[in-house]
């Protein structure tokens, strides 16, 4: 349960009500979580908006490229919320469901390709404290990418870590989009404290 009292899905804020009613049909009927806890300030929350439609209209770059990132951003944050609704995004985008298993070993796993090896590289490398990027990967990266492409990844990664750190900060959990499917798992501390378990191979 959420550190802060969500705001009930059926409020009569009309900009809140509306918003709402636009992700119960993109949310397989539901509100996010996320949603209503950042509706308890309305400036946050506009400004939550505005850069999660921001992110949606971009669309230089494959969305399952920019997906299988965000995925394993929150695996490494050990965002559960993340995890959950990243991954049920992912397989309905094309990601498939070894990769989702094998995140933890994605540079040797023969399920991804030298380009979705790079933009995990960029995913790990912007996740880490501090954020570890080299100039090398950066030029790695524009041999299959346009610059205006590398900067809508790095933004498709770097609004994954408001929302994990958002979520982790509030006790925002998981809501089951991913229940009885395949997901991916945390590689850090879960959101309740026990350890994540052992990457594959290990």
């Amino acid at each position: 349960m959420a550190r802060i009292e969500p705001v009930p899905a059926t409020t009569r804020r009309p900009l809140t009500r509306l918003t709402f009613a636009m992700a119960r049909r993109r949310f397989a009927g539901k509100v996010p979580e996320p949603m209503r806890v950042a509706a308890r300030h309305p400036q946050i929350y506009r400004s939550y908006l505005g850069m999660e439609m921001g992110l949606d209209k971009a669309s230089k770059v494959e969305f399952r490229l920019k997906e299988l990132a965000s995925i394993k951003a929150a695996a490494m944050t050990g965002c559960e919320y993340c995890i959950d609704i990243g991954s049920w995004f992912g397989r309905e985008h094309g990601v498939t469901e070894q990769q989702l298993l094998d995140l933890p070993r994605y540079r040797e796993s023969p399920a991804f390709d030298e380009v979705e090896r790079l933009v995990l590289d960029l995913a790990v490398g912007m996740t880490r404290t501090p954020v570890d990027v080299s100039e090398q990967l950066i030029e790695d990266l524009r041999e299959h990418f346009t610059d205006e492409q590398v900067v809508e990844l790095c933004g498709a990664i770097a609004v994954e870590q408001y929302r994990a750190r958002f979520n982790w900060a509030l006790g925002i959990g998981s809501e089951g989009y991913s229940e009885g499917a395949v997901c991916a798992r945390p590689e850090t501390a879960s959101l309740n404290g026990s350890p994540a378990p052992a990457p594959i191979g290990s």
